[in-house]
């Protein structure tokens, strides 16, 4: 078809005027509604930074107030439970400091942040900078402040350690969760070094206190040097499926078999960034060559929309060994992508 002078007159026509922020698609026209304002958008470069730009709440940490909000952005600024490179205490301000994320998902056709009432609330308070278990302790107390008023917490850590007692604090709302885990490692080891609390433990940990069920548990992308720390994932019934067998299996298959497995009681989706091929992510404790392309894990995460998700994390990111921050800035778009899920969750209040 060439493109004809009748053509070009028609164009001119509809959109040589427009007015500033004029959509004409009704699909499209619905979403410009909610994000422009006098003809124009919040510029991403501008304000304080936040978690995908949501807006930031500040909030009495002793005793938040969130039961407005369907979701609650929180860092977890804590890393003592590495077993190798030190730095994602910083994951939380490098995700922050990532701009222009979202705000539309033209996948999931949603703009979460105008979508869900949804608010970054800072971080969670530590009584020690120094001591793990207190550190969890803190966790799971503050979490269960937020479960407790009908919120999905989506935390940004910090060390995988994190979500075991964030897993102890939805239990007590929720009972034992399924869990989609996307990851180089099942971190499902035992205790060395004088303690089981570290990042390579917290899901073995979750299955023996009786708030993760390992049945409907998936674990994707697992490779690395570790597979004989991890027979208690198949003990205990855990689905594994390894970065090796993903060319073969296809994502969309795995993203078939993970529904079946987690089905459709309340689930979390936790993300180690380190789940993604250094090539992509090298800003993480623990790199592992042959993970997931960027490409690949939006497409597995993007499939699981519908899903019940009652909470969910993005861990690992350590900024310092990235100078290019472009695994920070992969962390910060798959926050945005579990908080699109979210959207969709038949736990979000009034679905």
């Amino acid at each position: 078809m060439t493109f004809d002078e009748k053509r070009l007159a028609a164009l001119r026509e509809k959109y040589g005027n427009d007015k500033a922020g004029e959509i004409f698609d009704p699909k499209f026209a619905k979403v410009g509604e909610k994000i422009f304002s006098n003809g124009t958008r919040a510029a991403p470069y501008a304000g304080v930074p936040t978690f995908v730009s949501a807006p930031y709440r500040q909030v009495d940490q002793r005793n938040p107030d969130v039961s407005d909000l369907d979701v609650a952005i929180v860092g977890v600024p804590m890393d003592l439970g590495v077993t190798n490179r030190p730095g994602s205490r910083f994951g939380p301000r490098a995700l922050r400091a990532i701009d222009r994320i979202g705000p539309y998902n033209h996948v999931l056709e949603c703009a979460p942040v105008f979508d869900l009432k949804v608010a970054d609330i800072g971080d969670v308070p530590f009584s020690s900078r120094y001591r793990l278990e207190m550190s969890h302790d803190d966790i799971e107390a503050y979490h269960t402040k937020l479960v407790s008023q009908g919120v999905l917490p989506l935390s940004v850590g910090g060390d995988h350690s994190i979500t075991h007692p964030i897993m102890k604090a939805i239990a007590k709302k929720h009972g034992p969760v399924g869990m989609i885990h996307i990851d180089a490692h099942c971190d499902t080891g035992g205790a060395f070094d004088q303690t089981k609390f570290h990042h390579g433990g917290p899901f073995r940990n979750a299955v023996l206190d009786g708030v993760l069920d390992p049945v409907r548990t998936i674990q994707i992308g697992i490779r690395g040097p570790a597979e004989y720390l991890w027979e208690f994932s198949y003990e205990s019934g855990m689905t594994v499926i390894h970065a090796e067998e993903i060319n073969g299996l296809g994502i969309a298959a795995i993203i078939e078999k993970a529904k079946a497995v987690i089905g459709d009681g309340p689930t979390y989706l936790s993300f180690d960034i380190d789940s993604l091929d250094p090539s992509v992510a090298p800003g993480t404790g623990t790199p592992e060559v042959g993970g997931l392309t960027s490409r690949e894990a939006l497409e597995l995460i993007r499939g699981f929309k519908g899903v019940n998700l009652v909470g969910g994390d993005v861990v690992e990111v350590a900024p310092q060994y990235d100078a290019n921050h472009n695994t920070a800035h992969v962390g910060a778009q798959i926050l945005f992508e579990i908080l699109s899920l979210m959207v969709y969750s038949p736990a979000i209040k009034g679905h």
